[in-house]
């Protein structure tokens, strides 16, 4: 019998994921440059559309529809099987396929980000379609499904909210993906600064407003566990907010606006697989913590290493998620949730947990070298030189994002 709580608070959950991803297109659109504002929030906007669609047909099915090591099954094919009646835990089936389908939309919305500005939409589209087949309903099954690889089925890692399933898998695949179609044109030789840091305020706003259903929802209950995870990732999220505008104070000489809304993500990033595993005291040395990891891991890639991970999503997303994954394995606590970290006697989780990330980390590299190969054969993955010059607002979609020019704004105010 369904718990009318429960019910009520999955449906705002759900709710509030799928704002998310509107969140990272405003998140997107002002860290980029200006004459790409628009195609960066149409690569958030259309995976919307694209992720429900598939979500429908055969996501939730071979996400959830079975039990096999790596993948479900086509039994639920367009939801069939399903109905008001059907229950996962103390809420209706489909309160949970709805709830699921909401990561299944920001997922592949987040590699977006490391390579914006010089991928063909063309290319896009059926890539993130053939990833989210081949990428995330595999991850998603192998963690969270019945008798999947790294969850109940072998391994017995724990993921609470999708840090190998959203965050490793999605900035691992940003990382390939920006390595496989190369730099931005001028890339070290010129600054690109964020066009409009009040987008990026924005996004942050509603990233971390709809990640309190993200974490908290992965409770599948109106329960003290949500409750429990939503405080962690308040904690997780403030303290590394804090601890990254000190990293900028001590580095850069000075804090910055950014500087605080990237923090507060990593934060986010960090506590999303433990926050219904560790306890509220770990919240905050996860948030002090992985500020600097992303922090310097985003100096090493773009300052050492030279790669073009454009706004960083495998620097923010992959390294938090990673790092989060990690701290999982050492502070889970048997008074939060079932399972033991390092803190508690139990080295064998923080093992688990560090196969289960090198395994998401095979997966998303190997399924990203498959999809880009197969949308090669039909169209190449990079733009034009001169699309690329110009910006992919027009050459691309064929709109501005904005309606007046900078040099008609400048002659209006003289």
């Amino acid at each position: 019998m369904e718990n009318a709580g429960s019910l009520s608070f999955m449906l705002l959950c759900s709710a509030m994921v799928l704002l998310m991803t509107p969140g990272l297109a405003f998140f997107y659109g002002g860290l980029g440059e200006r004459k790409n504002v628009g195609s960066n929030m149409m690569n958030s906007i259309f995976a919307m559309g694209i992720g429900i669609l598939m979500w429908g047909l055969v996501g939730y099915s071979l996400s959830f529809g079975g039990d096999g090591l790596f993948i479900g099954s086509l039994k639920h094919f367009a939801f069939l099987g399903i109905n008001t009646e059907s229950m996962t835990g103390d809420i209706p089936t489909y309160a949970f396929a709805m709830f699921q389908m909401m990561f299944a939309l920001i997922t592949p919305a987040i590699i977006t980000g490391s390579i914006s500005g010089r991928m063909k939409f063309k290319a896009l589209l059926p890539f993130v379609a053939l990833w989210s087949l081949i990428v995330y309903y595999p991850m998603a099954h192998m963690v969270w499904g019945q008798g999947g690889l790294l969850g109940t089925g072998w391994l017995d890692s724990i993921d609470f909210a999708g840090g190998n399933v959203v965050h490793i898998a999605s900035g691992v695949s940003g990382l390939v993906l920006c390595l496989l179609l190369g730099k931005r044109k001028g890339y070290g030789e010129k600054e690109h600064a964020a066009y409009n840091i009040p987008y990026v305020v924005l996004g942050t706003g509603l990233l971390w407003f709809g990640w309190f259903g993200f974490n908290a929802g992965s409770a599948l209950a109106a329960d003290g566990l949500a409750l429990h995870a939503a405080v962690a990732t308040a904690i997780s999220s403030g303290t590394a907010m804090v601890s990254w505008m000190a990293m900028d104070a001590i580095f850069e000489g000075k804090a910055t606006l950014v500087g605080a809304c990237t923090g507060a993500v990593a934060g986010l990033v960090g506590i999303t697989p433990g926050a219904g595993f560790v306890p509220i005291w770990a919240a905050f040395i996860i948030g002090l913590g992985v500020s600097p990891v992303c922090f310097f891991a985003i100096k090493l890639i773009k300052d050492k290493l030279k790669i073009d991970d454009t706004l960083d999503a495998f620097g923010c997303h992959g390294v938090g998620g990673i790092f989060g994954g990690l701290m999982t394995g050492i502070f889970a606590s048997p008074a939060v949730n079932e399972f033991s970290g390092v803190i508690y006697g139990n080295w064998g989780l923080l093992g688990r947990q560090a196969i289960a990330i090198i395994i998401s980390i095979v997966v998303a590299v190997a399924g990203t070298l498959i999809c880009a190969g197969i949308v090669r054969i039909f169209t190449k993955l990079r733009v034009e030189d001169e699309h690329e010059e110009a910006g992919l607002d027009l050459s691309l979609h064929g709109e501005n994002a904005h309606s007046f020019s900078m040099p008609a704004l400048e002659e209006a105010n003289q």
